[in-house]
This record gives structure tokens, sequence and C-alpha cells, in this order.
């Protein structure tokens, strides 16, 4: 094999191990229209009672209507965004310390049926 051969198989590996990483880099949600969205264009809300770092909506029907935005272990915390964990040990996301949910009943990007039900769940805006 010449130098260039090994060269190029040096640059595919580093590529390789490289490209994991940085689809981990980008943050979970992004501002549209004022409110924060998640990569599909769904409306992202806080809870209430919550605690900064902890999500008090567990099990039925809380986490059925209002599904946590779920990170991967290997998430890591990028600007406002962290990750927490959840009840059952799951990793959720949290901007700026509170956690973050999509709602069941948003059916479109965009919608945002969820704002201020109950008083206590709100769309959140940068």
């Amino acid at each position: 094999m010449t130098h260039s051969t090994f060269s190029w198989k040096a640059l595919l590996v580093t590529a390789a191990l490289t490209l994991p990483t940085l689809a981990f880099a980008a943050e979970p949600g992004m501002a549209k229209g004022g409110m924060l969205v998640d990569h599909k264009g769904m409306t992202l809300y806080t809870f209430d009672k919550d605690k900064d770092g902890k999500s008090n909506c567990n099990g039925d029907p809380c986490e059925t209507n209002w599904p946590p935005l779920k990170a991967e272990s290997t998430d890591k915390p990028a600007g406002k965004w962290t990750v927490i964990t959840r009840e059952d040990q799951t990793s959720q996301w949290a901007y700026e310390g509170k956690p973050v949910y999509t709602f069941k009943n948003d059916k479109a990007a965009g919608d945002k049926s969820g704002d201020g039900k109950g008083d206590v769940w709100h769309v959140i805006k940068p």
C-alpha cells in the first residue's frame, strides 16, 4: 500500500468517529414564530409544577398527554439546553432548567393547543 492509501483510510476513520458526536452537538429545539419547536416543528412546552431540573409529570395521564422531549444518554448540554434524569431513569431535555414536553393533541407543526392548559402548561418563548 502507498502512503496516500493510508492517509485516506486515516481520514475515513477520523470522519467515522467524529460524525456521531456532531449529531448530538445541535440543540434539540429552535425558535420559530416566537416560540420553541423541536426539529419536526412541534411546539415545546413547560409545566409550572416542575422544579428546575426535575419533572413532576410522570406516569399516566400526565406523561401520556405531555410526552417528555426525550434525550439520548449520549446527548450533552448545549447553550440553554440541559439533560435531566426522569423518575423512570430516562433522559429528558430541559430548557433554562425547566423540563420540556410536547402535547399529544398538537397534530401539525406549529400547533399550540396545549398553551395555557390548566393554567400550568405554557409554550416556551425564547
